[in-house]
This record gives C-alpha cells, structure tokens and sequence, in this order.
C-alpha cells in the first residue's frame, strides 16, 4: 500500500503542500518524496512508499531514461506486467511491476492503457511533452483515489480525502472533494500556467466482460474458452480462476500474512495461499489473523481453520472498551458514517494495528468481494427471481468502493499494510459473473452454494467450515450472548437524547440518521470532516426485506452458530 499525492495548476506555499501530503503518510512509512516538476509551472507530486518491490529503485514519481518527458505515481500493482513485457518486448528499467504503464502509454495512448492492465491500481501520468494528464483506477476502486477540480482548473488528486482539505482555492465555497470512478480513465489537456481542462473522461472497463487484458497473458486459458455451464466444468473453472487469482497476488519481496475470520470466504483465502507458498517453498510460514472478543464464533472457526492448513496462527482477543474508544479513530481513517462500515472495520482496524506491531507480515490477503460476487449477503435468500439477484449482485460490486472495498483499505493502510483480495480478480470475477443468473443463486437455503460446491472435494477446508452458514463479521467476533451489535447500542443509548434524534433532520439535512447509532458516527464524522457528508452517497442496506439495521442479525433468515 503506498499513498499518492499530485497538484496542478495551485499557488498553494510548498509548507501548505508538504503538509496536505503529509496527511496520507501511513501509507506509506518506509519512505516519502516530494518532487516539483521541471520547467512547469505549480505541478508537484508527493509520494509515500511501502516498498513491497524493487526496494533500491522503486521510488516515485517514476521516471525512466527512455520516456524522460513521462511522469507516473501510481498507487498498486500490475499482475500481468511481466506478461505485458513479453508480449509487447518492452525493455524495463525496473523490477517495478507499475513501469510497464509508461511503456503501454508510449506505444498506445490512454484507452490502451487502461483497457490492457490486470490489477488493482490508481495513477496519475504526467505527459509533459504532449501536455496531457492521465488518470486511472482500477475496474472495483480496490486501490482508492480522490480528485479535487475546480472550474478555474486547479486540479489535485490524493489516495485519501483528507490530504486535500486544506489546500486553498479561488471558489467562494469549498470545491468538492469526490472518489475517482473505479474502472474509469480521464484525459486532461494542461495548459501553460499549470492549469487543467479535462478532455474526456472514459468508462474502459465492464466487470461482467472478460477485461482486454487477457489477449496478452496465456498463463491460463481466457474467459471466453471457458465454454458449457456442465456443473464439473462450471466447478473446474472456478477452482482454477481463484487458484491462478490467489497465484498472482504472491507478487512481492515483503512477508505474506492473511485475515482469517473462519469464514468461508477468508478460509478459502488461507487454503489456497498457504497451498501456494508451499509449492514455492517460500522461507517462511503463513501467518494468520483472527480477532474477536472472548466466546467469539469467529475464532473458534479460525483456529479449526489454521489447524487443518497448518498456518502460524495469531490470535487478537479485545474487549468492549477497547472496541468502542477505537470508533473515532476508525471513523478518520475511514472517511465514512455508514453504519455498517464502520461497525465492521473496528474488528479489522484493531487486527491490522497488531500485526504492524507484533509481525513482520505486510502483505496482507483477505476475502473481500465474495459477498458481492457470489451473493453472499443473507438477505439474497428473499431475492424475488435469480436474475434480480444477479442484477443486485452487480450493483453491489459497483458500489463495493464505497464500503466494503473502502473499509478493507482505509483499516489496513492506516497501519502502513498492503491488502490483496483475490475474490475481485479481474478474469474470477467476470467468469464468476458470466454464468447463468440460476447458477449463482442461494440453493437449499445456503447461500454462495456453487462456490462451496467448487471446494466440495478439494480437501482445503473442514466441511463444517466450507458449509458454515454467513456470520456477519461485526457480529461473530464479538460473543454469541452478546454481540458487537447489542454493545454499541447499550454505549450509544448513553450518549445521544431521544431530543438529538429528534433534531436529527434539521442538523443532518443530508442523509439523515435515523437511528442513535447513525446520529453518534455522523457527530464524529462531522468533527473530522465538517460539510463533506456526500462523500457517502447512501447508507448500505439490505434489500428485499423490512430491516432498519444492516446488522445480519435483525433479519429473520439469520442463522448464528449459537444456533447450530
């Protein structure tokens, strides 16, 4: 995880500079540059590094003696760039996978670039010889990237809002500070005082489509060969997919640790990765992490789950205080009120601060996406019809930067951590999302049934682990007779009035709490970040039911493993 910052076209003091890009410096402790370019005017890059690859040469902005008119910080990693090298014969001066970007941008211009990367990534490409800017981000916004434009054209992008909240502007009002559009690319025209005007801002990539990038990698065969949905066939590509998925995010020079909740999804993660790293007999074991509360059904399954693989097993164990004064950091990392996502990401803050602390792991793995991939979420068993199943499916993945994706980085990154989620590969996800809408469904009230039924006789996982029923994870790692649910709203019922509630419309005019939990994360979101509550678009809610609360447990389908 490495944090990128870039300005164009401001007046803005260097002291003013340095410090908005200071503002992003967890992620990236190893080390930190600041760079104006030469011969323009008020364009600078800030650039903080966790060095995963390259560790000599792998310092930004990146810069190479064959494009010296090329500028790149970019934020990721380029799993095909070898391939990509192959393929097209570029002579690298390099071991930084994100190099092969100026080299695909050199021969074929913006589209091209975007459309023939496989990974997750969000760059800023200053072409100072053309005078264009491009930016990038990846098909599910898995990498984050924040854009500030204004009419007069001073434009500054940033891995995270908050490192562009106090940069000044000639607008009577703030300008508006919004995510970069995953799957998206944007051209800017940059005018001699440093100022830009964007040209054309394009949509490259569509996650039920098999991604351009496949033409150029033969590691295993495209999407589109994947012919016949026969259920051997339809479980024989998926297997291979996560497989060569998992395979590819073994891309890095740092050790490899994963978060493992007991879940199906973060279990099949571990299987797979410790099954690999052995195969590359790589110098060290598996680390995994599990956190909870004492009596948590999360890590009762995770120790089944490291047992049977045999990983280095560590166990974070924290208690309702602890949980509850971590709220308000979570939330200013987060940048986030959504009541969900913040319940979540407490658990998954903490466990990523103790594996900074307490390991040497900095790559970490994890199972986000599966949800929104394989129709996960217990409120899919009320879907009216497979295809309006399907079609939520696809909207959740769309949204998924703005929660779970969002969570995952903001709680890992905060601790200078690099997170790689497998579920979200590029060809996984489009075969995934390729099949008939009847396939993917809930089947025999178990939901995710066809990827359980891909793993049946794998031998990866414990059958009571791969048929474990959903657990939300801000509930199982708190205890089954009291969850993490029940202990926030005994905490808040203390610190917001009936009378707070009340006001709630006329002081939050913009998505409303409407509940004494929403109300007290939008006060501490409001200390942080006043006026900017359309960051979040809308709350995250389940469908197709009566549900006040996104908690799993207030829908009647839910099924805990206190009561199996």
């Amino acid at each position: 995880m490495c944090g990128i910052w870039a300005l164009f076209g401001s007046d803005e003091c260097l002291s003013v500079q340095c410090l908005s890009a200071m503002k992003i410096a967890h992620r990236g402790p190893d080390a930190f540059r600041f760079e104006n370019v030469n011969g323009f005017t008020n364009c600078c890059f800030g650039f903080h590094r966790l060095a995963v690859v390259d560790q000599l040469y792998g310092m930004q902005p990146i810069r190479v003696k064959k494009f010296p008119y090329l500028w790149l910080c970019y934020n990721g990693e380029i799993y095909n760039h070898r391939q990509l090298q192959e393929h097209f014969g570029f002579e690298c001066q390099t071991l930084v996978d994100g190099e092969v970007i100026l080299h695909l941008y050199a021969r074929g211009g913006a589209e091209r670039t975007a459309a023939l990367l496989d990974g997750v990534f969000a760059f800023v490409l200053l072409d100072t010889a053309n005078r264009k800017l491009l930016l990038g981000r990846d098909a599910f916004g898995v990498r984050p990237m924040f854009r500030l434009l204004t009419d007069d054209g001073f434009l500054a992008v940033c891995s995270e809002a908050k490192g562009l909240l106090d940069l000044k502007h000639s607008m009577a009002e703030p300008p508006r500070v919004d995510p970069f559009p995953p799957g998206h690319y944007e051209v800017l025209d940059l005018k001699p005082s440093g100022k830009v005007v964007t040209v054309e801002t394009v949509k490259y990539h569509s996650s039920r489509h098999q991604p351009l990038h496949t033409r150029a990698s033969h590691s295993i065969p495209s999407v589109g060969r994947f012919s016949g949905f026969e259920p051997e066939t339809v479980k024989g590509n998926i297997r291979l997919l996560f497989e060569n998925a998992v395979r590819k995010r073994l891309m890095t020079e740092r050790r490899i640790g994963c978060l493992l909740s007991g879940g199906l999804d973060s279990s099949l993660v571990a299987a797979v990765l410790l099954k690999q790293i052995k195969e590359r007999k790589l110098p060290y074991p598996l680390q995994t992490f599990a956190i909870g509360m004492e009596d948590s059904p999360d890590l009762l399954a995770a120790r089944k789950v490291a047992s049977h693989i045999g990983s280095e097993h560590h166990e974070v164990i924290f208690d309702a205080k602890e949980g509850i004064q971590a709220l308000d950091e979570v939330i200013f990392s987060l940048e986030t009120y959504d009541i969900t996502t913040v319940r979540a990401s407490v658990g998954m803050y903490l466990v990523s601060q103790y594996i900074r602390k307490n390991t040497d792991s900095v790559v970490i793995f994890s199972g986000e996406g599966s949800d929104e991939l394989t129709q996960g979420y217990i409120y899919f068993h009320k879907a009216p019809s497979a295809e309006a199943a399907a079609e939520e499916s696809e909207r959740l993945l769309k949204e998924l930067y703005l929660f779970d994706v969002l969570r995952a980085d903001r709680t890992t990154a905060a601790h200078g951590l690099e997170l790689r989620v497998p579920f979200l590969d590029h060809r996984f996800a489009a075969y995934y999302l390729s099949l008939p809408p009847e396939l993917r469904s809930p089947k025999n009230g178990i939901e995710k049934h066809l990827l359980r039924e891909a793993f049946e006789d794998s031998n990866l996982l414990p059958k009571e682990i791969l048929w474990r029923p959903k657990e939300a994870f801000s509930d199982g790692l708190t205890s089954v007779k009291k969850s993490w649910f029940s202990i926030l709203q005994d905490h808040i019922e203390d610190q917001v009035s009936d009378s707070l509630l009340e006001g709630a419309a006329k002081k939050f005019p913009f998505n409303t709490p409407k509940t004494k939990e929403g109300y007290y994360y939008r006060q501490i979101f409001e200390k942080h970040y006043p006026g900017r509550a359309d960051w979040l678009t809308h709350y995250w809610m389940p469908k197709w039911t009566d549900a006040t609360d996104p908690s799993a447990r207030t829908l009647t389908h839910y099924k805990s493993d206190a009561n199996q």
